[in-house]
């Protein structure tokens, strides 16, 4: 079983459509961990609304917390301690997509982030880029800390308009691979996620 995080260089640059493109290009399972707010039109939700195939399943996630916020700070407006110890991968024999919590340094408790969080779970990274003005520097910080933790790489996505530019050098500096594009739409429907089902599904 392959577990694979989804995870990005900042809060909404595209992790839950590129989850549920890469769900339903693997056929795999999907488990976001940690649903911050938003608990009527969760990820999980989203995600179950997009994919097609009959193959998946789509796990309760470990903690849903009211606020829309840092789960940190969310878990305690609830009274909730999340502790790494706590996370369970689901029963599945199934490929597994995760997908994190904003970005990688985002806090779990007072001691534990996202990052721990992925080495926790012994998974590899897919990480989500998207072209904005600082995302450079976000996406290289990402992986910088990504390799310090000696946490494997499949490579990144770059999700929105395009900036060759910014890819290129993003790319040449990491060494990664471009795992593909994401392009933008105005809405995003099971037939959108179908249509990157052949780009995807050899990572």
């Amino acid at each position: 079983m392959r577990r694979i995080v989804v995870t990005g260089i900042g809060t909404d640059v595209g992790k839950t459509v590129v989850a549920a493109i890469l769900t339903e290009a693997l056929e795999a399972d999907y488990w976001k961990p940690v649903q911050a707010g938003d608990l009527e039109n969760s990820d999980s939700l989203k995600v179950q609304k997009l994919i097609s195939n009959t193959k998946t399943t789509i796990h309760a996630e470990e903690f849903r917390l009211s606020q829309p916020m840092s789960p940190h700070a969310a878990s305690k407006i609830d009274d909730i301690t999340i502790k790494l110890s706590d996370f369970h991968l689901p029963e599945t024999q199934n490929n597994l997509i995760i997908e994190g919590a904003g970005g990688l340094m985002v806090p779990l408790n007072d001691n534990d982030l996202i990052i721990d969080l992925i080495k926790e779970l012994d998974a590899e990274v897919v990480l989500v880029s998207q072209n904005y003005l600082g995302s450079i520097n976000h996406t290289l910080l990402s992986l910088e800390v990504l390799k310090y933790e000696n946490i494997n790489v499949l490579g990144i996505i770059f999700n929105g308009d395009e900036n060759a530019e910014t890819e290129k050098y993003i790319l040449n500096c990491s060494g990664l691979k471009c795992l593909g594009r994401i392009k933008r739409h105005d809405m995003i429907d099971k037939e959108t996620v179908l249509s990157y089902k052949l780009q995807f599904e050899e990572i």
